[in-house]
């Protein structure tokens, strides 16, 4: 079976983690911590890096940052992983979703500006499976109705988008570097991983003390067991931050290949008919973080029925997002009733990703085109 993720490892991590065990400095403390928050808020271009255990909890800490009342909104794309919403419900917050952008499937901006209320309080576009959002029309707004933007980069470490392309002076700009707090995931499956693992980045000193205060349970600089609010304990270790700053020295070699990856399958899926490719728009350098597909609706299956014959043919694969406004657990809590959301749920049904991973050999990536073919031939 030839598994949708693999993690690609080699000696230098070996050797950060040994020193890690040689030392003794395993836990929260060391200096990989601190050397991986300042490499990776540099590589995206942020003054702040403040790393966290999971890229979950790095949403949660980044929504708590801002402070919200409860009933104040957040809009974010419907199609997401539910941490984004997640994030927002925890704080007392209420998430707003837009649709899907049917080329890229992140948030279709355009229809931002009519979620905007009174109660709205900030936007958290999400780069979904290595594609970056449209970013300056959000910017736009964000500066004119005053809210934050909290940029999920979770799956789109590396990737680029052309910011002021209207303008006299375009520039490229790493995902991860936009709006007020951006966070990232280093789960086994991302370009880089720290096994768990996760990271806020933002420019703003105070948000980046209040982030890292309320990551080590709100201690008091000058009287530690002395609490003023409640943190959480949502601390990464040095041992996985030995992992983490390892990968970071060959970023650009990782990149490189995810986008070979992306680019190969593109050359050997694309006389498929019916069969809908990631995009990479000319704004964006896409770096595939997993290379998802879509089935049109006429094909005669779904994602479901699709992913079993390729697992026939040894061939794993996993399903797309599954919509926030179809999770029973938000229908539940009274959230989303009666909306709809025709892109994301038709994506959901029709879309799966393929093998993917860092690992992911040339002749393997040959082996499940071929399997493509097959069952859609």
């Amino acid at each position: 079976m030839i598994p949708v993720n693999e993690v690609r490892l080699g000696d230098q991590e070996l050797k950060y983690v040994s020193e890690c065990v040689r030392t003794g400095w395993v836990s929260s403390a060391g200096k990989f911590i601190e050397e991986f928050e300042e490499g990776w808020a540099k590589y995206c271009g942020r003054r702040h890096g403040i790393a966290v255990s999971n890229g979950t909890v790095a949403l949660q800490l980044a929504v708590t940052s801002l402070g919200l009342e409860p009933g104040d909104e957040v809009i974010l794309p419907t199609f997401t992983i539910i941490s984004c919403a997640q994030a927002v419900v925890y704080n007392g917050g209420i998430p707003v979703l837009v649709d899907s952008d049917p080329r890229t499937w992140c948030m279709d901006v355009e229809q931002v500006k009519n979620k905007i209320t009174p109660r709205t309080r900030a936007i958290m576009p999400v780069h979904i499976y290595g594609h970056p959002v449209d970013m300056d029309p959000l910017l736009e707004l964000a500066q004119k109705h005053g809210l934050a933007i909290i940029e999920d980069a979770a799956e789109a470490h590396g990737a680029e988008y052309l910011s002021g392309r209207h303008g006299s002076h375009p520039t490229w700009r790493s995902c991860g570097s936009f709006g007020n707090l951006s966070c990232f995931s280093f789960y086994a499956n991302k370009l880089i991983t720290t096994g768990e693992g996760g990271m806020v980045l933002t420019d703003d000193p105070q948000l980046a003390d209040k982030a890292r205060s309320l990551r080590n349970l709100c201690f008091q600089p000058e009287r530690r067991f002395y609490h003023e609010e409640l943190g959480y304990n949502f601390r990464l270790t040095n041992l996985q931050a030995a992992l983490g700053l390892a990968q970071l020295e060959r970023m650009d070699e990782i990149v490189a290949r995810k986008r070979w990856i992306g680019q190969s399958y593109t050359t050997r899926l694309r006389d498929i008919q019916g069969l809908h490719l990631p995009a990479e728009e000319p704004w964006a350098h896409n770096v595939y973080w997993m290379y998802g597909v879509v089935l049109s609706d006429n094909i005669g299956m779904d994602a479901s029925m699709f992913a079993q014959r390729l697992r026939e043919h040894d061939i794993d694969t996993r399903p797309f997002f599954l919509g926030m406004h179809e999770q029973p657990v938000f229908q539940h809590r009274g959230l989303f009733l009666n909306e709809r959301y025709p892109i994301a749920e038709r994506i959901a049904r029709q879309g799966l990703y393929l093998p993917s991973g860092l690992a992911l050999t040339e002749g393997q990536l040959m082996q499940v085109c071929e399997a493509v073919h097959k069952v859609l031939s």
